[in-house]
Parts: C-alpha cells; structure tokens; sequence
C-alpha cells in the first residue's frame, strides 16, 4: 500500500455489496494508505485480493477503528448500530450503507450529485440511501433545480440482487425447477422473515420489505421519507409502490412527476437530463432507444428514458430511470460519498 493516502475500513467486506465496494475503489484508484477489512466471525480469516496482494479478513470489533480514516459498513444495520459509534470514537468517518441511520435527523443521507453540501453537517456518520431512492433522486434534481418539483408518484421494478445472494440462487433454482415441471417451495421473497413466501421465477411481487399499518411497505416508505429529506422538501408529495421482478441486477422505475412551471415541454426535461451529472439520456422512441436493466449492469451512471408529457396533467411528466443497484444503489454511491469528502476536504491525510 501507499505512504500517502488513507486509512480505509471495509466492514462486511465478505457480502456482495462489499466485494463491489471493493472493486469500486480498485477500478477508481482511491488513495488508500492501509486498507482493513472487517467482517463477522464467522468469515474472519478469509483472504482477499486488493490490487493483487491478499488482504486477510479480520473480526470487526470496536478496536479494529484505530487509525482510521474512513469506514465503509455494509454489513446489516444491527452491525452498524453497534460498530459505528465505535468507529466515530475512534477518529473515522463513517459512510454507512444500512437503513440504521438514514432518517436519524442529525446524519446527512447524501446522493453525492444531489445534496453534496450535507456532507459539511455530519457528526461522524454518512447515510448511504436506499437503492431504488438514490436513482429518482438523481434522476430528479436537475429538473426540481430548473423548473421546481410538487408530486412525485413511483412504481419500482427492483432486481432480486436486492434482496441478497439467497435471494439470487432461489431465483434460479425456482426457475430450472419450474423449467423441469417441478414444484416449487419458496423460502426467502417477498421478506425472508415474514410469515409467507411466494415464487418470484416468472412472477412479480408487489412487496419488498415488510408492511406497515398505513398499508404500504418499509421500502415504500423508505422512498417516501429519503426523497423528502434528500431534497430537504418536506411538503413534497410521493408516494411508491415497489415491485420486486425476476431481474438479477438493475433497478427500474416508472417515475410520475410534476413540477412547479407551466408550459413545458418534453424536450426542456431532456435538455436538463442530457446535462445532468451521474445521469444518461437514452430516449429515442423512432429507434427503440430506452434504458434496460440488462444494458446497465457495471456502469456507474443512472440512465433516464421514456420522457413524455402527461396527457392530462399540464404540469405532469413521465419517465423511467434504470440504474446497477449494486453500484450507483450502494457502493458506487458510498464511495463517491467518499471521494467528495476528500475534495471537500471534510477528511485530512493522518
């Protein structure tokens, strides 16, 4: 590793996210002094290559945050809740992709192109947003900054990797098994800790997340609540119903918007998209150019099509965002967290 650069802790560096983290800061060439991995006991003495030296896999425990700089945590929220703190005490930052912290009033929950100025109020710990809000959100922010934003209605076609690496291998058993005239015996989706499971091989799932009393899901509300602070418009009306789809990688969303200025038209929506940062048009109706979910897997960017008028609504628009939910969902996002703040020079060399 370096001289220079700087003290990097990984925390559920065994998980899927982790691994993309990982590769995310090899392929961005992020200065790194002295890289940690964490992880739970039970994956403690695996070894990892990072920049083809084997990394050994250590016991995330508090003193295991000495000397750090900056601490990446995707290992479960109940991990974050315990090890954060510890981390925060010790000198780091931490950059936390859990829902633990995303709502808690006094941790700024950054989409990097969207509220990067946030980052200036944190106490320790950054809050990496859910998925599916991160790519609306991008998506979104060029057109509220030009012509305002007041509704925001969102169907989510969400990728199985979403819901882990059990989740991905009951798809593609539950499909050969279907293939081969087999019953099926579900056992993770919707939620692996509610009371029923359904098939998610050529079906869709109209939960992700468990419900809650007012009738919609914690990842509808999760959108709901995220975009509200992210854009810090609390008066702002969303609503979200999520779907998960037998996609392996690669959020989708039908977005339903509407602004504040009237006699736009489809074309002023694009010409902000085409400028957006993080953010790439693919809109040709004439060609059947659109974002897919198969076309977007690896790529950092979050790619907006499908951009008409509302027929009805003079204020109204509609689009489809599509986005990797493992990169720009998770740990493109945590690292681009982590590079801003280096820029913004809200962390320093030890």
């Amino acid at each position: 590793m370096n001289t220079k650069g700087f003290h990097i802790a990984l925390v559920g560096a065994t998980g899927a996210v982790g691994q993309q983290m990982l590769q995310t800061l090899e392929e961005r060439e992020f200065p790194i002094r002295k890289l940690t991995l964490l992880s739970s006991a039970r994956s403690a003495g695996k070894a990892i290559l990072y920049k083809g030296e084997e990394v050994i896999v250590q016991e995330a425990k508090p003193e295991s945050f000495e000397g750090v700089d900056i601490a990446l945590f995707s290992a479960g929220g109940s991990i974050s809740k315990q090890l954060a703190p510890e981390a925060v005490k010790r000198g780091a930052i931490v950059v936390d992709n859990t829902s633990a912290y995303r709502m808690d009033e006094d941790v700024p929950l950054v989409v990097p192109e969207v509220n990067k100025e946030d980052l200036r109020k944190h106490n320790g710990i950054i809050a990496n947003p859910n998925c599916s809000t991160i790519q609306m959100v991008a998506a979104l922010e060029p057109i509220r900054q030009s012509y305002g934003l007041k509704k925001v209605i969102v169907s989510t076609y969400q990728a199985v990797s979403g819901a882990g690496a059990k989740a991905i291998n009951e798809m593609y058993s539950q499909t050969q098994d279907i293939l081969d005239g087999k019953e099926v015996t579900p056992e993770i989706l919707p939620v692996g800790s509610d009371k029923k499971h359904y098939q998610i091989a050529f079906n869709a799932i109209p939960q992700i997340d468990k419900f809650q009393e007012n009738g919609f899901t914690f990842e509808e509300m999760k959108m709901i609540n995220e975009t509200k602070k992210i854009m810090h418009m609390p008066e702002l009306s969303v609503a979200a119903t999520c779907v998960r789809l037998p996609v392996e990688t690669g959020h989708s969303e039908s977005v339903y918007f509407e602004v504040d200025t009237k006699g736009l038209s489809a074309a002023d929506i694009k010409h902000k998209l085409q400028d957006a940062p993080g953010v790439v048009l693919q809109d040709n109706p004439d060609q059947q150019v659109y974002p897919m979910p198969a076309h977007c897997i690896g790529k950092k960017e979050v790619f907006v099509g499908r951009v008409r008028k509302d027929l009805d609504e003079e204020t109204g628009f509609h689009m489809w965002v599509v986005s990797d939910n493992l990169l720009k969902g998770a740990a493109w996002n945590s690292v681009q967290i982590a590079e801003t703040l280096i820029e913004m020079e809200l962390v320093k060399e030890k």
